[in-house]
């Protein structure tokens, strides 16, 4: 009776082993990182919020950076990893302790150039535990190599190609096999090894090594000729002796990650003229010419051209062509397939979703950079490695407010002034949720006249820094308070206190109507876009502007007349320095933007780019007009 009460004991677990494996299988685990909502993630790895919402209760209400969700796996969901067929797409890989790239390849039957080229933000240095990978799809197998009435290639030839194909993976045939147990030969090129070769030919290493019993007790070499045995599930054309048997050995070390990195990323190329397009809408065929939006764009325009003539100055040669992608309802098809453009390294624009979605399917497929300049919605970023998003998504940008925010204020007392008949915005919705998060204490008045000085100086906090701060950017909410946090200034029974307006980027627009009033109040408001008008920089751009086209920059937030040149001027002397490295080094670009703050990150190792470039600005109470960098 024990024995049997034991041995449904033993069922149970191993039916509840069973189970886990097959849950482990149908999800991997997502680390967030700051910024990430359901959205940004779901576009990730195309799921929909709804399904990780299933898989992850209480999500819906809030995630926090460093919290991992379960992600269903939705490619193969009824295979195991080592059952992949080619016809079966994608998956992801969430990365385990001791796991290495050598051992991703031997799991999922791919080699490590097909995963890197997959992952182009994966390197060695980010090869870590928790890091997601996306498993591509496995190639479709090659016919197999015939022997028949193949010229053997001659070594010196041979030297000459190993050189220049290096990198190269298809095998060199020979017909002059000597041993009947070989396949064929193989001529050994430059970088390659005992993995590298037993991967090309569909054989395990200890096959190749049994095949050349020298290769136990040294290196290859370049330059020598090689057996390539047939596999051992392979039928051979007819039957052999076969050699004594020798006892197996694994090879002495494998692949390390620093290795197969180094072998399998692609070599930087200088560009000497970079080729670029602008697609923007300048709506050229406008009659009126009176719209706000193409004025936007022919300032844009300006704008880069004034880096091109900049970049010309400093040795950078550009062949730049422009292309009008009329209004957001007509497709850019016709433009994208022009023969011109597949020759371009890099492509500026479009604005329209419908022109997005259009634009990045032909990066996807060139290869070539895509720079969006404004749209801040941009879901091919999450897939799309190409992309460079230059106006940040909210979350993201929301996100870095938010730790800016408390590196300035770091014992904040925030008192809020609610819009009347507004809805509360998302970045103060996400501001009152971090204040709980990190027990920062804060208090909601009324944004009207009403709400007297005495009232609001009841809810200070002499401990801390008071913080005051409207739920609405528009102007009308801001001219009701201004007068009465004047008041507070100005009191004397005040002066003990800390205290200092907190605004948007809008806050920038209103400096005309009051300026004094924010040196007064001590006022910060975050950005990413700012122009210091009393800077040498902007003074010569606004003359050499005012001079060359007989205007003077239209005000608004951002000034496009510099946004043009800032990023003209940012991506395209990168190129020049990088080359085609420019995705890994971009970080290491010095350059001082007149408005427009960059700091592009990967949103994950298959993705794009986004500019999370935040600053603040401070029009102190000494009457100091300050940028705070926090990089």
């Amino acid at each position: 009776m024990n024995r049997l009460k034991h041995t449904a004991l033993t069922l149970a677990l191993i039916l509840s082993t069973l189970t886990l494996g097959a849950q482990t299988d149908n999800y991997f685990l997502h680390t967030v990182t700051k910024g990430q909502g359901l959205y940004s993630i779901s576009r990730m790895y195309g799921v929909t919020e709804a399904e990780i919402i299933a898989l992850n209760p209480g999500s819906e209400v809030v995630i926090k950076a460093g919290q991992q969700l379960r992600i269903p796996q939705k490619q193969q969901e009824q295979t195991t990893a080592t059952q992949m067929t080619e016809t079966e797409g994608q998956r992801f890989h969430t990365i385990k302790t001791g796991e290495t790239l050598y051992r991703l390849t031997v799991i999922y039957g791919l080699s490590a150039r097909e995963i890197c080229d997959a992952n182009p933000g994966l390197s060695a240095e980010n090869f870590k535990v928790g890091q997601v990978v996306v498993i591509p799809k496995k190639s479709a197998p090659a016919e197999q190599p015939t022997t028949q009435k193949v010229t053997e290639p001659n070594p010196l030839i041979g030297a000459q190609q190993a050189q220049d194909d290096e990198g190269d993976e298809q095998p060199i045939l020979s017909t002059n096999i000597k041993n009947d147990n070989c396949k064929t030969e193989h001529y050994v090129k430059r970088k390659e090894n005992i993995y590298r070769i037993s991967r090309m030919y569909g054989i395990t290493e200890l096959e190749l090594i049994n095949a050349n019993p020298e290769l136990r007790e040294r290196k290859l070499r370049r330059g020598e000729t090689i057996c390539i045995p047939y596999a051992q599930n392979e039928q051979k054309p007819e039957i052999v002796t076969p050699a004594p048997e020798s006892k197996p050995q694994e090879p002495a070390t494998t692949p390390s990650n620093e290795d197969l990195f180094a072998e399998s990323k692609e070599k930087a190329q200088e560009i000497e003229q970079i080729k670029a397009a602008i697609i923007l809408p300048f709506m050229l065929d406008n009659a009126t010419g009176s719209n706000g939006d193409q004025a936007k764009m022919v300032e844009f325009y300006e704008g880069f051209l004034l880096a091109l003539d900049s970049l010309k100055s400093n040795g950078v040669s550009v062949d730049l062509r422009i292309y009008d992608s009329g209004n957001g309802q007509q497709s850019i098809n016709g433009i994208l397939s022009q023969p011109e453009m597949r020759e371009m390294n890099i492509i500026f624009g479009p604005v329209y979703e419908k022109h997005i979605a259009e634009a990045a399917a032909f990066a996807d497929t060139t290869g070539i950079k895509l720079v969006i300049p404004f749209e801040r919605d941009v879901e091919a970023v999450f897939t799309n490695p190409h992309i460079y998003q230059v106006n940040t998504p909210q979350s993201y940008f929301y996100s870095e407010v938010y730790d800016h925010f408390f590196r300035q204020f770091p014992h904040p007392n925030v008192i809020f002034f609610n819009a009347p008949n507004e809805e509360e915005d998302e970045m103060v919705a996400g501001f009152k949720q971090e204040l709980i998060n990190r027990n920062a204490p804060y208090t909601e008045l009324v944004a009207d006249t009403a709400t007297n000085k005495d009232v609001i100086r009841s809810y200070f906090d002499l401990e801390r820094e008071n913080i005051l701060m409207m739920t609405s950017k528009k102007s009308g909410v801001l001219n009701n308070m201004m007068p009465v946090f004047q008041l507070l200034v100005r009191d004397t029974t005040t002066t003990k206190y800390n205290m200092h307006l907190f605004g948007y980027p809008e806050y920038q627009v209103y400096t005309n109507n009051h300026l004094a009033s924010f040196y007064e109040i001590d006022t910060y408001f975050y950005t990413s876009f700012y122009t210091n008008n009393l800077l040498p920089q902007a003074i010569n751009y606004h003359k050499k502007y005012r001079r060359i086209y007989s205007k003077e920059i239209a005000n608004r937030y951002p000034k496009y007349a510099i946004l043009g040149f800032d990023i003209g001027y940012y991506f395209l002397k990168a190129m020049h320095l990088y080359g085609t490295d420019m995705d890994n080094r971009l970080s290491e670009m010095e350059y001082s933007p007149i408005q427009t703050g960059f700091k592009f990150e990967r949103v994950n190792n298959w993705g794009g780019f986004i500019n999370r470039k935040v600053f603040f600005v401070h029009f102190s109470n000494e009457y100091e007009l300050q940028k705070i960098d926090f990089d």
